[in-house]
């Protein structure tokens, strides 16, 4: 079907995505497994900055490389420019690495350390055919200069170089055969802090000069909010909330994403920030909580959100969560449209937060 033009242009997009890894498969009894990612669905438009982000262990690296099929998932699809990509043979996925990207953590695990960095940056090229052997290597002087490093560092090893200058090596490489998509998993939380704004910075660059999308995983909201347009929230494999970043930074919906911005730190002597406190431990992601997973540490919970999961449901503006107490909130009549909706869930939750310091308004 055609897409109309008051649609969004959805160049990627998660359909009822599933990951389970085997942790243990006796001879005898059940197999044991982890859901690493559980049920996800989003969509992610053309042009944008799209970041998911989640304390350790949420799933957000699994899901980056189902987006980009470095690994295969066990349910649901991965739509790129409205084509199912999840079931493509190798040889169609060898194709597709033109158009999607990848920017790995470590940026010196993920290079070849045997291979000159012109030989890394160029690669890609000659895989996919890409350009005479002067034409490569002039791309690859280019790509070095746009990336903040010498034409001349080509004939240069990975070890030869900082961890920052490994990180721009991996960049343009990503870069080399003209990607549409870029995808950087946690790209600068290895790097100094005094390196990560300079990757961040030739990252947004990059996206404007080439017209990328780029998706982003993090645990570092303080560095998403300057970079994201809209941000995914997970926890334990599943996404709670959806929201352009602004209104996530300013009014987060769902507990979780609440106690995420509470945790960050706020740069100024004196200055204080409202808490959010989550009882408990993460729980073992092998047998998760019944019901809606942030339950146990939820300070807001009910009865309900032990027995029920709820949906990740599209509440206007842009915004989804998935949390019984917003839906409740709908469902009591609170709200009449949209704007309203929004306007009582802030009360909402500076009800919650005022309560907690001993303040609730009245």
């Amino acid at each position: 079907m055609t897409q109309s033009r008051t649609e969004p242009d959805i160049v990627l997009q998660a359909r009822g995505l599933q990951r389970r890894f085997v942790i243990d498969k006796p001879i005898f009894g059940p197999v044991t497994e982890v859901r690493a990612v559980d049920g996800v669905d989003l969509q992610i438009r053309r042009g944008e900055t799209f970041a998911i982000v989640g304390e350790s262990g949420c799933g957000k690296s699994t899901l980056a490389r189902l987006l980009v099929r470095l690994i295969d998932p066990t349910e649901g699809e991965v739509m790129y420019d409205g084509k199912d990509i999840s079931r493509l043979d190798a040889r169609q996925v060898r194709a597709l690495r033109r158009d999607l990207q990848f920017i790995f953590q470590d940026p010196f695990s993920s290079l070849n350390p045997r291979m000159t960095v012109g030989a890394l940056i160029e690669e890609p090229l000659r895989a996919h055919g890409l350009g005479t052997r002067k034409q490569r290597r002039e791309k690859v002087e280019a790509l070095l200069s746009r990336v903040g490093l010498m034409p001349e560092h080509a004939n240069r090893y990975p070890h030869e170089f900082s961890g920052g200058q490994r990180q721009r090596v991996g960049i343009a490489r990503a870069l080399a055969s003209g990607p549409k998509v870029l995808i950087g998993d946690e790209p600068v939380s290895a790097l100094d802090v005094s390196i990560q704004a300079q990757v961040v910075n030739i990252l947004e660059d990059l996206k404007d000069e080439f017209g990328l999308t780029l998706v982003v995983i993090a645990h570092d909201l303080a560095v998403i909010r300057h970079m994201a347009d809209r941000v995914a929230v997970m926890y334990l494999g599943q996404i709670v909330e959806i929201a352009p970043v602004a209104d996530l930074f300013r009014t987060p919906l769902h507990p979780y994403s609440e106690t995420l911005i509470a945790a960050i730190p706020v740069p100024r002597v004196g200055a204080t920030r409202a808490t959010s406190k989550v009882e408990g431990d993460l729980p073992n992601p092998i047998s998760p909580p019944s019901g809606c997973r942030f339950h146990p540490r939820c300070p807001y919970a009910v009865d309900r959100c032990a027995s029920q999961v709820p949906g990740l449901t599209d509440i206007g503006q842009g915004r989804s969560v998935a949390c019984h107490r917003h839906a409740e909130l709908t469902l009591d009549g609170l709200a009449a449209d949209t704007g309203a909706r929004t306007t009582a869930a802030e009360k909402r939750f500076e009800n919650y937060r005022n309560a907690r310091a001993g303040r609730a308004t009245r």
